[in-house]
C-alpha cells in the first residue's frame, strides 16, 4: 500500500472515522442528493469526450453510487472511503491519500466530490499521478472556494458571539492549479464552473449536505445548539427572495493532469525565442489610427 512518508505528514484536518460512518449513512439515501456529483460528471464527461484516445484502465476514485461510466471498452476499479459505497459496487475501500494500488496501474483516473474532504490533498494528488501510466489522465473535481456563501453568512450571524468552526477549508482554482504542478503533472489546468441552487429553508439544505455526505467532518467539530439552530433558520430564511428561496451557491473546481510522458509536449525553454519584440512589432506595421473621441 502506498503511504505518505510519516515524517512529513499532513495535520489531520478531517475526522477519518466520522467520514466513514457519514458515507455508509448517506448511501442508502445518496440518489435523492446526488445533484452537485451529477453536474461535476457531466463536466467531467465533457472533458473526457474532446480526448481523442482509448482508455483501457480507469479509477474511480471517491465513486460514491458507481454512477460513473467509463469508456466504452474500458475496465473501471471502484474506490471509496466508505464501506457501503465501496462494497456496492466490487470496489475497494480506501482513503484518498493512502491508496492500495500499484505504480502504473491506470491510464485514467477520475475523482468528482471528494478531493475536498481529503487530510493530506498535494499527497493524494501524488498518489494519484503515481497510479497513472506515463501520459495517463487524471480528471478531477470537487467544491472550492466560494461555496455555500449563504449558509457561510447565515453562520456567522447565528453565531456572531461564538463562532464555530462548521464549514471545510475551501481550495481556490489558482492553489488547485498549484497544487496539480507541486503533484507533477504535466499540462495541468484547473477552472471552476458555478451551480446555483435555491431553498426554501436551512433544513433542506442541511439535509442535502448530510445526503451527499458533505456534513462538517473538522475533527474540531462541536454540536449546534438548539438556539443556534434557530438563529440560523431565521437568518438563511431572511436572505430569501419574494418567492422565498434563498439562493445557495456550488462553486465547481475541475482539473486536468498528465502523467509525464517523453511524447508530451513541453513548453518551450525560456529565453528560446529568435524574434525580439521590437522586430515583430516592425514586422506588423504601424498601428491603425485611433477613433476620434
Amino acid at each position: 500500500m502506498q503511504t505518505p512518508d510519516p515524517h512529513h505528514a499532513a495535520p489531520e484536518i478531517f475526522d477519518r472515522a466520522a467520514r466513514r460512518t457519514r458515507r455508509d449513512r448517506a448511501a442508502p439515501v445518496y440518489g435523492d442528493h446526488d445533484f452537485v456529483r451529477a453536474t461535476m460528471l457531466d463536466g467531467i464527461a465533457e472533458r473526457l469526450g474532446a480526448v481523442k484516445r482509448d482508455f483501457v484502465d480507469v479509477l474511480d476514485l471517491g465513486s460514491f453510487d458507481g454512477a460513473f461510466v467509463p469508456p466504452p471498452g474500458a475496465r473501471v476499479a471502484r474506490c471509496d472511503a466508505g464501506y457501503a459505497f465501496a462494497a456496492a459496487h466490487g470496489g475497494v475501500q480506501a482513503d484518498e491519500d493512502r491508496l492500495p494500488f500499484a505504480d502504473a496501474s491506470f491510464d485514467l483516473v477520475i475523482s468528482a466530490g471528494v478531493l475536498d474532504q481529503v487530510n493530506d490533498l498535494p499527497g493524494a494528488l501524488s498518489l494519484i499521478r503515481r497510479v497513472l501510466r506515463p501520459d495517463g489522465l487524471f480528471l478531477g473535481a470537487f467544491a472550492g472556494a466560494g461555496s455555500l456563501p449563504a449558509l457561510r453568512g447565515a453562520l456567522r450571524m447565528a453565531e456572531a458571539e461564538r463562532p464555530a468552526a462548521r464549514l471545510h477549508p475551501q481550495i481556490d482554482v489558482r492553489s488547485s492549479g498549484d497544487l496539480l504542478m507541486r503533484a507533477g503533472f504535466a499540462l495541468p489546468v484547473a477552472d471552476v464552473e458555478t451551480l446555483n441552487v435555491g431553498y426554501r429553508d436551512v433544513g433542506r439544505l442541511l439535509g442535502d449536505l448530510r445526503g451527499m455526505a458533505a456534513s462538517n467532518l473538522l475533527a474540531t467539530r462541536t454540536a449546534m445548539t438548539r438556539s443556534t439552530l434557530v438563529a440560523l433558520a431565521q437568518a438563511f430564511g431572511a436572505a430569501g427572495d419574494d418567492d422565498g428561496r434563498t439562493a445557495e451557491r456550488f462553486e465547481i473546481v475541475f482539473l486536468t493532469g498528465w502523467a509525464p510522458s517523453p511524447t508530451q509536449p513541453k513548453p518551450a525553454r525560456r529565453g528560446s525565442g529568435r524574434t525580439s519584440l521590437t522586430e515583430a512589432l516592425r514586422k506588423a506595421g504601424p498601428p491603425p489610427p485611433s477613433d476620434p473621441a
